[in-house]
């Protein structure tokens, strides 16, 4: 595999200068979507599954699930704007272009829905799919974030102030650095202290993660994926910006017991808005329980597709 061959007229700069993880029995393309070069990994033939990864991390999170799921169906595993080894523009890293990234692959490939299994911050893009783009969405299996329902609640600040890297990674001039120079201690850390007691990736795994971001301009994507789209969204859903939206697209939202950032006490208010949600509280895993249990996640994800067929 050529590793630069990065769409045709397109200017190589934007990839990381890194080695790309090896997996056995996946393909890689670069797809262009509405300019943007988009590193797609994809194994398998039947219905389409696309996966959204979370952050800071790439299509590698996907590396226990995408081989299972491709025993019957065609896995679709995008690195997003910004992300991996697809292009790092120097814009774009909010709700609206990112949804219109996503939307942009389907037609691409040419594909009228796929079922979506979606993580972190790509969860959210997930959930705007299902509410904004219903027919492109068979099912939706989030992981890790909030319905777009949630109330605030006093007791959500105890959660709240686990976050605090958010402010660090969102500033211009500190969120940069932070994630791409020196050690990485601040990435690192994020991989690491959010994935409950036992490990669930390996230093290999966390080097493949922040490799990329040691580059400017992915560093750059991440600072702005940070504080143009993460906080944004999550001040609009405690505001009740989406408290009109009613969802149609069978879903599973799953949440970590483990999980310092999210509460699942206070995860009610979305019976009233959506035709088919369960949020499921999963114990023993924490915030990547892609990475703890892709196991789990497998079976759970197996359940929706059938249930929503």
């Amino acid at each position: 595999m050529d590793e630069n061959a990065v769409g045709r007229g397109r200017a190589a700069t934007t990839l990381p200068a890194v080695p790309m993880p090896e997996l056995a029995g996946v393909t890689h393309r670069w797809v262009d979507v509405d300019g943007l070069a988009m590193h797609v990994v994809e194994q398998g033939a039947g219905e389409p599954v696309l996966l959204l990864h979370g952050f800071p991390q790439h299509w590698w999170e996907w590396r226990g699930v995408i081989g299972p799921l491709a025993e019957d169906h065609h896995v679709v595993c995008p690195d997003m704007r910004g992300c991996g080894w697809t292009d790092a523009p120097s814009d774009g890293y909010t709700h609206d272009r990112l949804l219109a990234d996503v939307v942009g692959l389907l037609d691409a490939l040419g594909l009228s829905r796929a079922h979506v299994v979606a993580h972190d911050w790509g969860a959210i893009v997930g959930f705007h799919l299902g509410l904004e783009h219903p027919d492109r969405a068979a099912s939706l299996l989030t992981m890790g974030v909030p319905h777009p329902w949630l109330r605030f609640d006093p007791r959500m600040l105890l959660t709240l102030r686990h976050t605090w890297f958010q402010m660090v990674l969102a500033s211009r001039l500190t969120g940069p650095r932070a994630l791409g120079r020196g050690g990485q201690r601040l990435p690192r850390h994020l991989l690491r202290a959010y994935g409950g007691e036992k490990p669930a990736m390996t230093d290999a795994d966390v080097e493949a993660f922040v490799a990329p971001l040691r580059q400017p301009a992915r560093a750059r994507a991440g600072s702005a994926l940070c504080r143009d789209f993460v906080r944004r969204e999550l001040w609009a859903v405690l505001r009740g910006a989406y408290r009109d939206g009613y969802l149609t697209t069978p879903t599973v939202s799953l949440l970590g017991e483990g999980d310092i950032l999210s509460d699942p006490r206070l995860m009610g208010g979305y019976e009233e808005r959506a035709d088919d949600l369960t949020v499921d509280v999963l114990p023993g895993v924490s915030h990547f329980m892609v990475d703890e249990r892709p196991d789990l996640v497998v079976d759970r994800a197996r359940e929706l597709f059938a249930r929503a067929a």
